[in-house]
């Protein structure tokens, strides 16, 4: 079964960073073709760290997987006319940007040209205003909650920027088919900062702020209402472990062998372990005689037993420990397969998460500057 689903539809991206390049890296990985434009020498987002030891960017590499590459300059009249021509001639065709300088790329301009044209833009704000992922989530509430010490602390995963490409997909492929059913294309717009609030809305954070006098607060690795937390075993390893349910919680007490301990607790405090609630209310209960319990048994016997008792856990793990060895925790993931990067060498990459009938494109490298100027616009890079 070919896992190629989006075989056919052309998708012209003119972007930078992570979320429309990562828009156009999942629809590359279903299939779709999908052609990056660039200035000539390259986009600034090209030398962004991490880096090979040679220099190459491994993170536009990373995002960039399987797309053809054209270089043009965008400054220039003419170029921005070769540019809309891919975007207007052929097959279907979507165009993928987070920028509305050039009028004449724009969906108005290009629409008047091809009614059936698909154009999805991020936009930092919805009122047009600039925003990063750092900088929205500063005004998201999300950094106050993060961490322990009292100074705000940006997470480290572009959380906002991920969300916001995924959602940049989704637009776009339910434009393609009211494309499909109606013959006509479609406008679609998302901003940073709507994806960074609607997610605080949808998770109730936002209607807990209107709605009750409960001023949220860190928790470090506490997970809000529910009881979960990190412990150290006997042998310096650290492991994370989540108890959702009450058969969580009664696993977690057999696995422990600490369900007369917590039984005794509960009657002296007049609460039930079995409700999720109180199991986060008393979180300092629990974590001190979960703690000896881990801190006497070592990580091999830690994880038998949680595993075998079904309990929600994993242990810590560095990037470099995935990394180490060539990638050995990486390669015998169906997930990963291994890619040959000009400037950055062999190593293991990610196919797509999505699954077509139990199979995923293969990983392709990302392509040099302007490599497919000739097969795409007839044009050498360079000038």
């Amino acid at each position: 079964m070919n896992p190629a689903l989006l075989a056919g539809l052309r998708v012209v991206e003119l972007s930078g960073y992570v979320a429309t390049p990562l828009c156009g890296l999942t629809l590359a990985q279903l299939g779709a073709d999908v052609v990056r434009v660039e200035p000539l020498g390259g986009a600034a987002d090209r030398t962004r760290w991490p880096l090979s030891d040679t220099g190459t960017s491994l993170y536009w590499s990373g995002l960039n997987k399987g797309k053809r590459a054209v270089a043009v300059d965008l400054e220039s009249e003419e170029d921005r006319r070769r540019v809309a021509n891919l975007i207007v001639d052929g097959g279907p065709c979507a165009v993928v940007t987070n920028t509305s300088r050039h009028a004449d790329l724009g969906y108005e301009a290009l629409r008047a040209r091809r009614p059936d044209l698909i154009h999805v833009l991020l936009d930092g704000r919805a009122d047009g205003g600039a925003a990063v992922d750092y900088t929205v989530q500063a005004a998201t509430g999300f950094p106050l909650l993060t961490g322990t010490g009292p100074a705000p602390v940006n997470h480290v995963l572009p959380a906002w920027d991920v969300c916001a490409g995924l959602y940049l997909a989704v637009g776009l492929l339910a434009a393609e088919r009211h494309r499909q059913q109606t013959g006509q294309g479609r406008s679609i717009r998302v901003a940073l900062e709507d994806v960074a609030l609607a997610t605080a809305g949808n998770l109730g954070y936002l209607a807990e702020a209107q709605l009750t006098d409960h001023e949220r607060t860190k928790s470090g690795n506490d997970i809000y209402g529910t009881y979960g937390h990190d412990f150290e075993t006997a042998d310096g390893a650290r492991v994370m472990i989540v108890l959702l349910t009450e058969r969580h919680w009664d696993k977690m007490l057999a696995a422990t062998g600490l369900a007369d301990a917590f039984a005794g607790l509960g009657r002296a405090l007049g609460i039930s372990f079995a409700s999720e609630s109180d199991r986060y209310r008393h979180r300092d209960v629990i974590t001190p005689l979960l703690a000896r319990w881990f801190g006497r048994t070592p990580y091999a016997e830690v994880a038998e037993t949680l595993t075998r008792h079904r309990i929600l856990w994993e242990r810590y793990r560095s990037f470099a420990e995935l990394g180490r060895d060539g990638g050995s925790a990486l390669r015998d993931l169906a997930l990963f397969g291994e890619v040959d990067q000009p400037g950055a060498g062999r190593h293991w990459a990610p196919k797509s998460p999505i699954q077509a009938d139990g199979e995923r494109l293969g990983p392709q490298r990302a392509p040099e500057v302007g490599e497919h100027n000739g097969e795409v616009l007839d044009a050498p890079a360079d000038r």
